[in-house]
Order: structure tokens, then C-alpha cells, then sequence
């Protein structure tokens, strides 16, 4: 894919870094529900009409490099 994205009138190339980091870094919550965290944020970022270009769940928090179009 482009580095940029574009229509007929405009290129754009709109990116967010986002942490997700529960209380007091639990890291129980992760044990139980990190094969349940990937599909939840998908489903979230597709309802936005957005992209996970990167995603990285580490045992207390997650990482996320989301690319949305600037609707």
C-alpha cells in the first residue's frame, strides 16, 4: 500500500500511536483475556472505519499504530 492515501482531490496519511494501559498495570487481565483483546480492538477499529497497521500486546499493556482516514 501507498504511504499515502488518497482520493480524487486530497492525499493524506493520518497515524496514531495509541497505549492501552489498565489499572496498576494488571498483568492478570492479560493472561485471561490476551486471545480476546486482538479480536475486541479489531472489531472496535472497524466499526471507526479505521486500520491496525501495528499491534503489539505485551503482558500489561498494548500497543497499537492505528491509521485513520480523515473523515
Amino acid at each position: 500500500m501507498d504511504a499515502n492515501e488518497s482520493l480524487s482531490y486530497s492525499k493524506w496519511e493520518c497515524k496514531y500511536h495509541v497505549v492501552f494501559i489498565p489499572k496498576c498495570r494488571r498483568r492478570t487481565l492479560y493472561k485471561q483475556l490476551r486471545s480476546h483483546l486482538g479480536e475486541v480492538f479489531r472489531k472496535d477499529t472497524a466499526q471507526k472505519e479505521c486500520r491496525i497497521e501495528e499491534g503489539h500486546l505485551m503482558p500489561d499493556h498494548v500497543h497499537m499504530l492505528i491509521s485513520i482516514s480523515p473523515k
